[in-house]
């Protein structure tokens, strides 16, 4: 009788070690709350004043901050007569994707009026990331920081900085953003440009009525700073440089990267980056610029940069500042330079081939389906009398009015088909057009569609840019997951010549996807629950680019998805 209890006590003593190792990690760790009150607010820019949606009146919007592994507690309150979600872009959602953020994806909208409570932890997650609405395309002005810090007395790969700054590069338009969508839709032709880029929030001294909408960076002489760069745009690519400075990469997307220095950035929407700036040279002023990169042709942006200020300590306020030079808008040269510098810090972990579960080709582009209308005037505005369309692999997705996460968690059916193809039905020559027998049928498919896969699969997948419209660089955003971008290349990808990094590539969630070429990405799919695929171009997810993955529950809880929260929205 003792002998079993002592072998109890010492089981238990067991138990409770294991439980402690386990939370070793959590000891330290904080809960973040915050108040979101999605609101409007009257604001003035290119000699206009209009009502844009706020959090908390702030534009952009208050920074989140938290420390790995942290748990972040958000109550959102909708104040508007919109429907509103928030997306917290690079965080992983680790057993929480009930809070990740996509309308119809994962919840349906918080209604005008109704409340939500985000409750999530950035596990083992620390760097820029940033948060965003994921409702129409409110992201225009609805948008701000979210900084993961190490943790205490955990170093930087890289010497301290002496300060930390956050830029986020954003674009304005006159126009309230979701009648813009609706008009966009209901025409089927592109989409104007935006009225103006931003750096936080300002245009600069290029645009009318704007010579004192300016930000302005003040640094010390001989000290060295960190950038926190958020693209926070919605539908353009963008440059970014700084008068005679040269600036040094050292994170992109939450993950680190072996330092590359370069006179220029060029930044996806959705993409995050951290630069180191020296202010070696003479006090004075110098300028920051934002300009687009618009590799498709025929389109219609903005080709006016937006311009910020950087003054040195001790020069004189209204000193002329150094103007800074930008790329011209399509150099492909630049966006590559860029793309070829970022390697991840460390020799990392990539599937190897052999280990590979799921082998995916997915085509991204542009379609033009045929219009049926009475009114071909108004609805006809796109090519050759068509109506807009983008799709993956031909299907174009319909969102649903029901949130798929849930549908998928009840087991509910007709919302959407687990049959989206790997791999494009005909094989041609995607970048220079179609075959002349589909040369004029360039019709995509419509479906609410996604893929399936077991827990801890090795998935890899080949983007493939198309020319049946025309090419062009894609951002694409993968949600619940990063990726490693193990190679990328101009033309159609080709497996006999193609070279993949399997040693340090960079760990993303975001790619561009090359104008008019490929890009290859390997991921494990560890991260149970639905999750978004799609291009961070919000007019493209608006006409279809978009796909869904679902990741199976494994064998344990803690591989498990669980209940949905009692507050989720209805739809």
């Amino acid at each position: 009788m003792a002998s079993s209890s002592v072998s109890s006590l010492l089981r238990l003593s067991f138990c409770l070690f294991i439980l402690q190792v386990m939370n070793i990690g959590r000891c330290n760790a904080a809960t973040r709350i915050y108040q979101f009150k999605v609101q409007t607010k009257r604001l003035t820019r290119l000699c206009q004043t209009k009502e844009i949606v706020t959090i908390n009146g702030k534009f952009p919007g208050l920074a989140i901050t938290a420390q790995e592994d942290d748990n972040i507690v958000v109550n959102v309150i909708n104040m508007t007569p919109y429907n509103a979600t928030i997306h917290w872009h690079g965080i992983k959602q680790k057993l929480s994707c009930w809070y990740d953020g996509p309308s119809y994806i994962t919840q349906c909208p918080i209604q005008s009026g109704q409340r939500f409570t985000y409750n999530f932890t950035v596990t083992q997650q620390k760097g820029t990331f940033f948060w965003h609405a994921h409702f129409s395309w409110l992201r225009a002005t609805v948008y701000g920081p979210l900084i993961v810090y190490p943790k205490a007395n955990v170093p930087y790969p890289f010497k301290k900085p002496f300060k930390e700054h956050t830029i986020l590069l954003g674009e304005y338009w006159l126009k309230n953003v979701v009648e813009l969508e609706k008009h966009v839709l209901e025409s089927g032709g592109p989409p104007p440009p935006a009225d103006a880029f931003t750096i936080n929030g300002q245009p600069g001294p290029n645009y009318n009525c704007s010579s004192k909408d300016v930000y302005e960076l003040e640094i010390v002489p001989r000290k060295t700073y960190l950038l926190r760069l958020i693209n926070a745009g919605i539908n353009m690519e963008s440059f970014f440089t700084i008068a005679n400075h040269r600036l040094t990469i050292v994170e992109v997307d939450g993950e680190y990267t072996k330092p590359f220095t370069t006179e220029r950035v060029m930044l996806v929407p959705g993409q995050t980056m951290n630069v180191l700036l020296t202010a070696d040279q003479p006090i004075g002023r110098y300028s920051i610029a934002m300009g687009p990169y618009e590799s498709a042709k025929n389109v219609k942006f903005q080709h006016t940069s937006a311009i910020a200020s950087l003054r040195y300590f001790g020069a004189f306020p209204n000193s002329v500042a150094s103007p800074a030079k930008l790329p011209v808008f399509n150099d492909n040269i630049a966006v590559k330079t860029v793309m070829d510098g970022l390697r991840s810090l460390n020799k990392v972990d990539v599937p190897k081939d052999v280990d590979v579960d799921a082998r995916l080709f997915i085509t991204i582009g542009i379609n033009v389906n045929k219009c049926n209308s009475e009114d071909p005037n108004n609805k006809c505005q796109g090519p050759r009398q068509g109506r807009l369309a983008a799709s993956m692999n031909n299907i174009s997705f319909v969102e649903p009015k029901v949130s798929i996460l849930e549908a998928y968690y009840k087991k509910l059916e007709g919302y959407f088909t687990l049959d989206f193809p790997t791999a494009p039905e005909k094989s041609y020559d995607f970048v220079n057009g179609a075959p002349s027998d589909i040369a004029n049928d360039t019709q995509a498919a419509n479906g609410t569609r996604a893929m399936v896969f077991e827990y801890g699969s090795r998935i890899q997948i080949i983007f493939q840019n198309t020319g049946t419209l025309t090419t062009e660089n894609h951002p694409i955003h993968l949600h619940g997951h990063s990726f490693y971008v193990i190679g990328y290349g101009t033309g159609n990808y080709d497996q006999r010549t193609a070279r993949f990094n399997l040693e340090d590539p960079p760990y993303l969630n975001t790619i561009g996807v090359p104008v008019g070429g490929w890009a290859a990405i390997r991921f494990v799919a560890d991260n149970p629950g639905l999750w978004l695929l799609h291009c961070h171009f919000d007019i493209h997810q608006t006409w279809g680019m978009s796909t869904m993955f679902i990741v199976k529950n494994g064998k344990t809880v803690v591989e498990s998805l669980p209940q949905p929260p009692a507050d989720l929205p209805k739809c």
